[in-house]
């Protein structure tokens, strides 16, 4: 039986196929030497973050092909997408190539794909959006225009506490990377409204990060909305950041979870990333 629709992603949203039934993730690849790491389910993403550490030279990452996207796509009459930043990968231009090879050879099926700009869990916000404006009925050209309007709504903050695969993957220099570690820094930023990831301030403390974290949010223009945290073998990091948080709106909607293989890449172990939305 054909499906009415479905909802991809590429594998930076953290979420598998068994999370939701609408739903189909690509995964990205990360690589390290001859080392390849898929990042599914069946991913050992601990294990990773221990050879990672080991490793000592170029590691980089892969986007899913065309291919790997046509095959989510499946045999849906409408398909809802959304990737990783494009100023960060090459997922969303790969989507949008498979979109355009499957609406040529299905004329009367339709694929919309968004650049979230972003990664991680302000994904995850829109993959929520998706599935909401799709009970409620909406068409086609309604779900896109209002998922593009709430974008706009959506932002995404990030803690590091290292940033040894930056310098590996070539995004940061080695040198930062090494004094980062050295003098104990952690680094707050966000996803720019470019799709880049923007450090806003390097903190001293845990305690001290996530208190920035916190002001950033409020800066924003966060005021009781959702709330989604992924962490990296950090939890008590994520639930300080829910507890300040709910000590100002007690009925704030928060889900916390784990990163998993492309966003604990980049995150490393103690690292968090914070997908929420606002109302403006």
């Amino acid at each position: 039986m054909r499906r009415k629709n479905v909802i991809v992603a590429d594998s930076s949203a953290n979420l598998f196929r068994s999370d939701c039934g609408d739903f189909m993730p690509v995964p990205l690849k990360i690589l390290a030497g001859e080392k390849e790491y898929v990042d599914d389910e069946a991913l050992d993403v601990a294990s990773m973050l221990t050879d990672l550490r080991e490793y000592k030279g170029r590691s980089s990452t892969a986007c899913p092909s065309v291919g790997d996207w046509l095959q989510t796509f499946g045999d849906a009459e409408e398909v809802y997408g959304v990737s990783l930043t494009s100023h960060l990968s090459g997922c969303y231009n790969a989507a949008c190539i498979a979109a355009e090879e499957y609406m040529a050879e299905h004329p009367n099926r339709r694929v919309f794909i968004l650049d979230s700009l972003s990664t991680g869990p302000e994904l995850e916000l829109l993959i929520e959006k998706y599935r909401e404006l799709i009970e409620a009925g909406c068409t086609f050209e309604e779900i896109q225009e209002r998922i593009i309007e709430y974008l706009k709504r959506t932002h995404l903050l990030f803690s590091l506490e290292s940033l040894s695969n930056f310098a590996k993957n070539g995004r940061v220099s080695p040198a930062l990377a090494a004094a980062a570690n050295l003098l104990g820094i952690r680094i707050v930023g966000r996803a720019s409204d470019a799709g880049d990831l923007e450090p806003l301030h390097k903190s001293r403390g845990e305690k001290r990060a996530i208190g920035q974290l916190w002001e950033c949010m409020q800066q924003s223009g966060y005021a009781g909305g959702k709330v989604r945290i992924r962490h990296s073998d950090n939890r008590n990091a994520a639930e300080m950041l829910s507890g300040e948080i709910l000590s100002s709106y007690p009925d704030a909607d928060i889900r916390i979870g784990v990163n998993r293989g492309l966003c604990s890449y980049y995150a490393e172990r103690g690292g968090i990333l914070v997908g929420f939305e606002t109302q403006k």
